[in-house]
C-alpha cells in the first residue's frame, strides 16, 4: 500500500509513455491519426533521411565538446571556491547564479550580445575588426550553444565536486607538500585519484544532457536549426517531425527510441570504462 502511490506514478509518467513511445515507432501515425502497423519501416527512412544524421553529427560533436569541459573545469573552479576564506560564499553564488536562472532568460542575453549589431560585435567595430557571424555561420552558431551549455552547468557540476572534495583527508595533500610536491603534481596524484568516481558520475550526467540538447540550441539557432537547418540536433528534430496537426509521431517515436539506444549505449561505454580503469 505505501508503495502503491510511487508506482502508480511511474507506471502512468514513465513506463506507458516509453512503452507507447516504442509502440507509436512502428507505426505511421501522426498527430490526429493512430496510423497502421508499418514494422520498423520508420527506422529503415532514418538511414536515407539526410536531416538524421545532420542531427546525429550535431548531437555527437556536442557530447565530444561539453563533456570533457563539464568535467575538468567544474573541478578546477571548485578548487579554487574550496578555501574557506571570508567572502567566498559571494563567489560560490554567483557562479551558481546560471544554474539556477532561466536558459531562456539567459539564451536570450547571449543572443543579444552574439548578434552582428550585439554588444560583442559593437566592441570588436570600435576596435576596427569586422563583425563575426556568430549567429549566422553554422559551426560558429554551434561552437556558441556549446559554450553556453558549459556557461550554464558549471555551477551546477561546482557543487558536486565540492561535496567530493570536502571528503579527501587534508593529511595527504600536507603530507605530499612536506615531501615537495607541487600543487600541480598533488592535483593529479591525490586530487584526481580521490574524485575520480565523482568524475565519472558528471561525465555521464553531462554526457546524457549533452546529447539530448534542446534548449540552448533551438533559442540561439531558431526553430529551423540554424542556416539550412544544419545545426538541428536530435531533440530539436523529434520536435519538428511530431509537432503540428501533420505531425509524424510515428517517425518521430522512431527517432526518439533511437535517442534513447544511443544514450544507453553511452552510459554502458563510460561505466565499462571506468571497471576497466578500476581493474
Amino acid at each position: 500500500m505505501f508503495l502503491a502511490p510511487g508506482l502508480l506514478i511511474t507506471l502512468a509518467f514513465n513506463l506507458y509513455p516509453f512503452f507507447s513511445t516504442v509502440w507509436k515507432s512502428l507505426t505511421d501515425a501522426r498527430t490526429l491519426t493512430e496510423g497502421q502497423f508499418v514494422g520498423f519501416d520508420n527506422f529503415t527512412a532514418l538511414f536515407s533521411d539526410e536531416q538524421f544524421w545532420i542531427a546525429l553529427r550535431n548531437s555527437a560533436l556536442y557530447v565530444v565538446v561539453v563533456v570533457p569541459l563539464l568535467v575538468l573545469l567544474p573541478l578546477l573552479l571548485a578548487l579554487l571556491v574550496q578555501k574557506q576564506i571570508p567572502g567566498i560564499a559571494f563567489f560560490r553564488s554567483a557562479y551558481y547564479t546560471p544554474v539556477v536562472a532561466s536558459v531562456v532568460v539567459v539564451a536570450l542575453m547571449w543572443v543579444w550580445m552574439l548578434d552582428d549589431r550585439g554588444l560583442i560585435n559593437g566592441v570588436l567595430e570600435m576596435l576596427g575588426v569586422d563583425p563575426v557571424p556568430f549567429l549566422s555561420n553554422q559551426w560558429l552558431l554551434l561552437l556558441c550553444s556549446m559554450l553556453l551549455t558549459v556557461w550554464k552547468g558549471l555551477g551546477y557540476y561546482m557543487i558536486i565536486y565540492l561535496a567530493a572534495l570536502a571528503n579527501v583527508p587534508r593529511e595527504l595533500h600536507e603530507a605530499a607538500e612536506v615531501d615537495g610536491a607541487g600543487a600541480i603534481r598533488r592535483f593529479w596524484s591525490i586530487t584526481v585519484p580521490a574524485v575520480r568516481s565523482t568524475m565519472v558520475l558528471v561525465g555521464a550526467l553531462s554526457a546524457v544532457s549533452a546529447f539530448k540538447v534542446f534548449s540552448e540550441v533551438f533559442m540561439i539557432a531558431g526553430p529551423t536549426g540554424g542556416p539550412g537547418g544544419q545545426d538541428t540536433t536530435l531533440v530539436m528534430l523529434i520536435q519538428r517531425v511530431g509537432t503540428g496537426l501533420q505531425g509524424r509521431t510515428g517517425y518521430a517515436s522512431a527517432i526518439s527510441i533511437t535517442l534513447f539506444v544511443l544514450t544507453l549505449i553511452l552510459m554502458l561505454f563510460v561505466l565499462r570504462a571506468d571497471r576497466k580503469d578500476k581493474d
